[in-house]
């Protein structure tokens, strides 16, 4: 469905961003994405001309459905900022240790930071129940299996039907754990501040090449699992060097949420969102 894509001339394009943007084209181009409440038009689908039959149709119904998507968005920041809570979508493929490292994370920062976490999945409580205990002031799940359809993803209503069961006003920071999937969580605002990846190097360092919609969105990456690395052949500089031309912003981290290495780092930046302050 994305939001990157290729233009019929080979040129990509990249709509995977934050709710105030606004980037340049050529002048009969240019658009502004809008401040919190506002929708942007028309809505970029991607190319679906191949439907010859039902490719209009196509359209119509996935730009509703986002457009639906960034008002729910805009609604969740709305009660964050009316709370002073902020809020960071974290995200990943399933097995890159996204739980493992957020349980670190809440270990760390639990005793100076009041840190809610609301749990993304298809299904189960397991990944909730993983972090029962480690410093939280709340935990919350959404299985998108119970009424939202079984998708890969969270999406904003998802999330706000999470949120209701979270006490915002005692809370400086909330961590949206999304499901585990390396595409769709990213094309979905959910009224987060930013946004976080977590890579496993055992996922191969072609990986934003080949899925740069996550890679773009992302404002910090952790490369995790770096405890693995004498025992894989996996080339940390080129996997390095893709994701730079993919994102040349993207604040880089190395670590282990086994062995605890680079997680103080960590944090920091996660710290850091509590304050809206760039990190570093």
């Amino acid at each position: 469905m994305g939001r990157f894509h290729v233009h019929a001339d080979g040129t990509e394009h990249d709509h995977t961003h934050h709710p105030s943007h606004v980037h340049g084209h050529d002048d009969d181009q240019r658009h502004d994405h809008g401040q919190i409440g506002e929708l942007s038009d028309p809505r970029d689908v991607g190319d679906h001309s191949g439907y010859t039959e039902t490719g209009q149709t196509r359209v119509t119904i996935l730009e509703n459905i986002l457009s639906e998507n960034d008002r729910v968005a805009d609604d969740n920041a709305k009660r964050f900022a009316a709370t002073g809570l902020r809020a960071v979508n974290l995200m990943s493929s399933p097995g890159a240790g996204k739980t493992t490292l957020l349980r670190r994370t809440l270990e760390q920062l639990g005793p100076s930071l009041r840190i809610g976490v609301l749990e993304g999945d298809i299904a189960t409580r397991l990944d909730a129940d993983q972090l029962e205990g480690s410093g939280a002031v709340a935990v919350t799940v959404v299985n998108t299996s119970a009424g939202f359809g079984g998708e890969c993803h969270l999406d904003a209503v998802m999330v706000r039907s999470g949120i209701d069961r979270l006490p915002l006003m005692e809370l400086d920071l909330l961590v949206i754990e999304n499901v585990g999937n390396l595409v769709c969580p990213a094309e979905f605002r959910v009224g987060e501040h930013a946004r976080a990846m977590v890579f496993s190097v055992t996922e191969g360092e072609e990986k934003p090449l080949k899925y740069p919609v996550m890679f773009r969105a992302a404002d910090v990456v952790a490369v995790n699992k770096i405890d693995l690395l004498p025992h894989l052949d996996f080339d940390l500089d080129l996997f390095l060097q893709n994701l730079t031309s993919v994102n040349p912003s993207a604040r880089i981290i190395k670590t282990s949420a086994r062995t605890g290495e680079g997680v103080e780092e960590w944090c920091d930046w996660v710290a850091a969102q509590r304050s809206g302050t760039p990190y570093g």
